[in-house]
C-alpha cells in the first residue's frame, strides 16, 4: 500500500510539473524544437532541471534510500560500456524523436495532458498505444518464428 502512494504521488508531481513547465502544451514543445525558426528556449531550462534533480538523486548513496525507493533503483551501466547501444536502441530513439518533433508529444506528457479531454491528446494517446501494442506482436511474431525454425 505504501509503494503504491509513493508511486501515485510520484505521479501526480511530474504530471503537475509536465503540465506547470508546459511540456504538455504541443505548440510550445515544437517550438523549443524548431531551433532555425522562432525559438522558444524556455522548455531548455525545464530539462536542465530535470538533469540536475536526476544527477543528485543518482549520486546518493543507496544506504540513504529508503527500501521501497532502493529496491527499484536500476543498476547503471559502465561510464565507458556501448555494450547496450545496438540498432533497436538507436531506431527506437529515432522513432520517438521523429514522433516527438511531428506531433509535438512524447508519452508521458501526452498521459498527463488526457485531463485536458483534447481531441489531439487522445488521437496521439491512441495511436501511442496502438504502435505499442503493433511493436508486441511484431516482436512476439519475430520470436516465434526465429525460434520455430531454429529446431
Amino acid at each position: 500500500m505504501r509503494t503504491t502512494l509513493i508511486a501515485l504521488l510520484s505521479g501526480t508531481l511530474f504530471g503537475a510539473g509536465l503540465a506547470v513547465s508546459q511540456m504538455t502544451n504541443p505548440a510550445k514543445v515544437l517550438a523549443f524544437l524548431d531551433v532555425t525558426g522562432d525559438w522558444d528556449p524556455s522548455l531548455a531550462f525545464v530539462m536542465g532541471t530535470a538533469l540536475l534533480v536526476s544527477a543528485i538523486a543518482h549520486r546518493l548513496p543507496r544506504r540513504l534510500m529508503p527500501a521501497t525507493l532502493r529496491a527499484h533503483v536500476p543498476d547503471s551501466p559502465g561510464t565507458s560500456s556501448l555494450a547496450g547501444i545496438d540498432r533497436r536502441l538507436v531506431g527506437g530513439a529515432a522513432l520517438f524523436g521523429v514522433g516527438w518533433g511531428l506531433a509535438g508529444f512524447c508519452p508521458g506528457p501526452a498521459l498527463a495532458a488526457l485531463v485536458t479531454g483534447s481531441s489531439q491528446v487522445l488521437l496521439f494517446t491512441a495511436a501511442m498505444v496502438v504502435g505499442m501494442g503493433a511493436f508486441r506482436f511484431v516482436t512476439r511474431v519475430g520470436s516465434d518464428v526465429s525460434t520455430s525454425s531454429d529446431g
